[in-house]
C-alpha cells in the first residue's frame, strides 16, 4: 500500500476522500479504533493476572513486575529506534500482526500452564498494552492540530473506556456462559487485533490518517530529566505523579493477594478478574463525565487532585480493619478509577501554564523512566516487608505504608497550590 502518511504525500493523501476527513467522521474511526484496542488489552489482563497466580501465587507478583520493568526499558529504546528508521504506519500494521500470532502461539504454549510461560505472557501484555496505545496516540497527535485536539480528544478517549468496560465485560461472559477457558481469551483478543488491522488499514487508505503540514513536533532527550530540575513547580508535579506509582503496587498486591485467597480455582478468578476490571471502567466513565468537571468548577484544579489521595487512604485504613476481597477491591477502585479520571485530568491541568517544549521533555522522562523506576522501588519495599526481614508484615499491614505515602502526596500537593496560584491564569 501506497505510503498515505508522510508530509511528502500530504497533498495526494488529502484529495483522496476528502468528504470522509471531516473532523467528526475521523474522531469516529478513531473512537472505535481506540475502543478495540482497549477491548483487546482487557481481554488479556485478567488472564494474564489469573495465569501468573495459577503458576506462582500473587505473593511472587513484585518479582514480575520489576522483570517487567526491566524489559520494558530495553524493549521501548529499541522500539523507538525502530519507529525511526521506518514508517510509523507501516509499524502500525506489523505490529498488529506480530502481536496477533505471538497470541497465538502462547495459547498453543498454554496447554499446560507453566511458570516461564506465565512470566512471558505478563511481560508481552504490558509490552502490548504500551505500544498499541502509543502508536494509536502517536498517529493520532500527527493529525490534529492542538484546538482540534482540545475538542475532539475527549470523545476519542472516552472509546478507550468504554473499551475496557465491554473488553471486561465480555470476556467474563465468555467464560462463564459458555465452554471456554481463560487460555481462549488470547485467541479472542486475537481475532480483535486483526479487527483492529483491517480497520486501521482502511483508516490509512480513506485518508484519516493524513499528517498536518506543520512543524516536527519537540523530541524528548536523553536528559529529559533536566527539565524537572529547573523547577520546583515540575519536580512537585512530579512528586505527586511518582508518589502514585509507588502507592498503587502496594494496593495491587493487596487485592491480588485476596483474590488469590477466595478464587482458588482458574477460570472462577479470571471471570471475577474480568467483571472487576469492567466496573472499574463502568464506575471511571461518570467520574471522568461528569464529577470531575463539577469538582474542578466548584472547587478548583488542587482539589482534584486531593481526591485520590484522601480516598485512597481511607479505603486502605478500611483494608487494614477488614482485609476482606470486597474491600480490596473498594481499594483498588480508589487508585485506578481515580487515577484514570479526575486525577489525569488535574495534572493535565497543571500542564496548562507552562513552556510546551519544557512539557514534553519531564512528561517524557516522567513516562518512560520514573513510572517504572518508582514502580520497581515499590516492588522491592514489598519484598522486603513481607518476605525478606525477619518480622514480616502481613498483607493487611501493609496499608499503613499506603497510608504514609497518601500522607506524604498530601503534603506535596498543598505545597504545590502556592506554585499554582502564581501563574497568571489563575
Amino acid at each position: 500500500m501506497a505510503d498515505l502518511t508522510t508530509k511528502e504525500n500530504g497533498s495526494a493523501c488529502k484529495t483522496k476522500y476528502p468528504a470522509l476527513r471531516r473532523l467528526e467522521i475521523r474522531a469516529a474511526f478513531l473512537f472505535a479504533n481506540f475502543f478495540l484496542i482497549i477491548m483487546a488489552l482487557y481481554h488479556l489482563k485478567p488472564a494474564r493476572s489469573s495465569l501468573f497466580i495459577e503458576a506462582f501465587g500473587a505473593s511472587h507478583l513484585p518479582y514480575v513486575w520489576i522483570g517487567t520493568a526491566v524489559t520494558m526499558v530495553t524493549f521501548i529504546a529499541w522500539y523507538h529506534r525502530l519507529v525511526e528508521r521506518y514508517n510509523r504506519f507501516h509499524v502500525v500494521l506489523g505490529t498488529l500482526v506480530t502481536f496477533a500470532a505471538i497470541l497465538v502461539i502462547f495459547r498453543i504454549l498454554f496447554i499446560e500452564v507453566t511458570g516461564a510461560v506465565a512470566v512471558a505472557f505478563y511481560i508481552f501484555v504490558d509490552i502490548l498494552g504500551v505500544v498499541l496505545v502509543e502508536q494509536f496516540w502517536s498517529l493520532t497527535n500527527s493529525i490534529y492540530s492542538t484546538e482540534e485536539g482540545k475538542r475532539w480528544y475527549g470523545l476519542v478517549g472516552t472509546g478507550g473506556l468504554i473499551g475496557g468496560v465491554v473488553g471486561s465485560s465480555a470476556g467474563a461472559v465468555l467464560l462463564k456462559k459458555t465452554s471456554l477457558e481463560t487460555t481462549d481469551l488470547l485467541l479472542a483478543a486475537a481475532a480483535i487485533l486483526v479487527v483492529i488491522y483491517i480497520l486501521t488499514w482502511i483508516m490509512g487508505y480513506l485518508g484519516i490518517y493524513c499528517e498536518l503540514d506543520s512543524a516536527e513536533k519537540p523530541r524528548a532527550e536523553a536528559g529529559g530529566w533536566r527539565a524537572l530540575t529547573r523547577s520546583r513547580y515540575l519536580i512537585l508535579i512530579a512528586g505527586i505523579m511518582l508518589l502514585a506509582q509507588l502507592a498503587s503496587p502496594v494496593i495491587e498486591f493487596q487485592f491480588m493477594k485476596t483474590v488469590e485467597s477466595s478464587y482458588t480455582e482458574l477460570e472462577g478468578r479470571t471471570a471475577f478478574l474480568a467483571m472487576f476490571f469492567g466496573l472499574l471502567g463502568f464506575i471511571s466513565i461518570p467520574i471522568n463525565l461528569i464529577v470531575t468537571p463539577l469538582i474542578h468548577r466548584l472547587f478548583g484544579v488542587i482539589a482534584g487532585l486531593m481526591v485520590q489521595p484522601l480516598a485512597m487512604g481511607f479505603f486502605s485504613f478500611g483494608f487494614f480493619l477488614n482485609p476482606t476481597t470486597l474491600m480490596g477491591s473498594a481499594t483498588k477502585i480508589s487508585d485506578r478509577a481515580l487515577s484514570y479520571s479526575i486525577n489525569r485530568a488535574s495534572k493535565e491541568l497543571l500542564y496548562v501554564p507552562v513552556n510546551p517544549v519544557v512539557i514534553f521533555q519531564a512528561k517524557a522522562w516522567i513516562d518512560m523512566f520514573g513510572y517504572r523506576l518508582f514502580k520497581v522501588l515499590s516492588s522491592f519495599v514489598i519484598l522486603l516487608l513481607t518476605q525478606w526481614l525477619p518480622v514480616k508484615l502481613g498483607v493487611e499491614q501493609l496499608s499503613w505504608l499506603t497510608m504514609g505515602i497518601c500522607a506524604v502526596w498530601i503534603g506535596v500537593v498543598f505545597a504545590l497550590r502556592s506554585d499554582y496560584r502564581l501563574f497568571p491564569h489563575h
